[in-house]
């Protein structure tokens, strides 16, 4: 029975025995143990173990950093198995657990907060603990020990390849907003020179390749653009060249316009590499995340969750809104619904749902994707993981899971839509439609302004032939009047006239033969049927009004009875509580006399 303390140096192992039992216990253990001479009175070496070489030495450092007991540790911990009820002082508490699993040791390894002033005290003062250890041969081994553990720990990180994917998505955007800056900015120079190129040519990179290949517009004419645009564009961009309104430029101008079109087309060749490099890499560590949600999708919610490992113990319901951090949290403070996807949302399959079929297929396909990631992320693949040899399995196979739940999400999703699905790999817009791939280039139509759409304002007001319309129907339905076609529009016309005297000076002209008594009867048949029609329209009016009438005097006596219930309610109860005060007198008044009486 005995304290024993388990040290772990860049020379080897020591193994040290307290001459006091209860050392640990102790209130001051720092300041009682700060000076070699103290330690050395505290405590005294039982074995020390070295170590043979630096690769032994980095392999029993990482190995105790991961909390594994090593054969050689094993052997020095072997001297301790004939003493009983002993405790053992280690520094890491993973290290602690370990060495209680080993068999035949009867050992209580401790690991807490008293431990520390004491291996604190042991560090500073090794030397004097052990003589054959140099202070400065201990320092040179320490920091050689230190370099070798961390560049031990970084070539063997399990994180290690998520960095790139994490890295190149964010450079993958930041390209984005960087090139679409630089586009525009050379248009806005360029277009100085030549401002009706940006109308003809809105693709970016197209832009920058015909600045390169054109250089000023003089130039047009005698610029080959075979490579770069089809035909008709071509004969467009020239014609517009040789009648543009733009100014003139001087060569250090256009320089500087050439350079950085260069960037562009620079920039865009460097987008599509990193591009290709990340679906490369999303193929080989995630192939079943990428089958179900795309390269660009996955590789944002890797880099969203921070590492593969971390997006592969979220549950389906954090990946699903992984991304809406801000409006989850907003949602829950304000009491609100929260939201139904983050990063998802963009994933081809949900953008070929509508309505609330949406919220149903992110729910899918985010459970489905934590199933999927957690199968990239822990899967050992093949024969090979267990140390045997076998083939290498391919990337369908990798894959295998991912495409089978993209197939089942797909056959609900169209059961659910009522109409087939698009074929994978057609990027879809946020309104189900599909988008243009990425590597084709086609020129899209420029809206033009359309002359003939323009239109003057008006005041609500009918206009002449409208009425001319109106008063031929009203014609057509008086039996008095005969005749054409023709004569019933001149009368319709005549009568436009008479009924509107602002219409009468744009449509009265001089050359109009006299009116026939037949037209004359026509007119008067027009305004018997007018005054007819406005008198009815008075009519419709005045009982209108007098509907009306009746329903705000019903509305009032119904207002007036409910007032008169209000008052003689709130009356009664005056009154109630008037006899209650009256009846509570009387009694307090009988009471009294009663109580003379009794005196008397």
């Amino acid at each position: 029975m005995g304290l024993f303390i388990l040290t772990e140096t860049s020379a080897g192992y020591v193994l040290l025995k307290a001459k006091d039992k209860k050392l640990l216990q102790r209130d001051n253990l720092g300041h009682d143990l700060n000076t070699a001479q103290s330690l050395n009175n505290a405590v005294k070496v039982k074995t020390f173990l070295k170590f043979t070489n630096a690769t032994g030495a980095l392999d029993e450092a990482a190995a105790v950093c991961e909390g594994k007991v090593t054969p050689k540790l094993a052997g020095l911990l072997d001297s301790l198995k004939d003493e009983k009820k002993a405790t053992l002082a280690v520094a890491d508490s993973k290290l602690g657990k370990a060495i209680n699993k080993l068999p035949g040791l009867s050992i209580t390894p401790v690991a807490d907060s008293s431990t520390e002033d004491l291996y604190r005290s042991i560090r500073q003062h090794i030397s004097s603990i052990i003589p054959e250890l140099v202070p400065e041969d201990v320092d040179s081994m320490n920091l050689g020990l230190s370099h070798s553990l961390s560049r031990h720990k970084i070539k063997f990180s399990p994180d290690k390849v998520d960095v790139m994917i994490i890295q190149s998505i964010s450079l993958l955007d930041d390209l984005d907003k960087e090139l679409n800056l630089y586009a525009m900015r050379l248009k806005e120079w360029y277009g100085w020179h030549f401002p009706e190129l940006a109308r003809l040519l809105p693709d970016n990179i197209t832009y920058a390749r015909v600045v390169l290949a054109m250089g000023l517009r003089s130039a047009a004419p005698d610029t080959d653009f075979a490579e770069i645009l089809p035909e008709d564009v071509e004969v467009a961009v020239k014609a517009s060249a040789d009648l543009s309104m733009g100014t003139e430029i001087i060569k250090e101008d256009l320089d500087q316009c050439i350079h950085l079109a260069q960037q562009v087309e620079y920039f865009y060749g460097y987008r599509q590499q990193l591009a290709e490099y990340l679906g490369t890499r999303m193929h080989a560590l995630a192939p079943n995340l990428t089958a179900l949600v795309g390269e660009l999708i996955g590789a944002r919610l890797i880099s969203q969750a921070g590492s593969l490992l971390k997006l592969a113990k979220s549950p389906g319901s954090t990946i699903q809104i992984l991304g809406a951090e801000k409006a989850l949290f907003r949602a829950l403070k304000t009491k609100h619904d929260t939201p139904k996807y983050g990063l998802i949302y963009h994933a081809s399959l949900i953008g070929q749902a509508t309505g609330r079929n949406k919220g149903k297929i992110a729910r899918m396909l985010a459970s489905k994707a934590a199933l999927g990631v957690r199968v990239d992320n822990l899967e050992t693949w093949g024969a090979i993981a267990e140390g045997e040899e076998g083939p290498e399995p391919t990337e369908e196979q990798k894959a295998e899971l991912g495409r089978l739940a993209r197939k089942k999400i797909e056959s609900r999703l169209s059961k659910l839509e009522g109409r087939p699905l698009r074929p994978e790999g057609v990027q879809i817009g946020p309104s189900g439609q599909a988008q243009n791939q990425p590597g084709t280039f086609e020129i899209k139509e420029t809206r033009q302004y359309n002359a003939d759409a323009d239109f003057l304002p008006t005041n609500g007001k009918p206009s002449e032939q409208e009425k001319i319309g109106e008063l031929a129907k009203t014609k057509k339905l008086i039996q008095e009047v005969n005749g054409g076609s023709d004569n019933i529009m001149e009368d319709a016309a005549d009568g436009a006239e008479d009924s509107d005297e602002s219409m009468a000076d744009a449509s009265s002209q001089d050359d109009q033969p006299k009116s026939t008594p037949k037209s004359k009867e026509s007119k008067k048949a027009l305004k018997a049927a007018e005054k007819e029609e406005k008198a009815q329209r008075k009519a419709a009016r005045a009982a209108k009004r007098e509907e009306r009438a009746k329903k705000r005097a019903a509305k009032e006596e119904k207002k007036a009875k409910k007032e008169a219930k209000a008052a003689k309610s709130a009356l009664d109860e005056t009154e109630g509580k008037k006899r209650k005060r009256d009846e509570e007198g009387n009694n307090e008044t009988k009471k009294k006399r009663k109580k003379e009486k009794a005196s008397k």
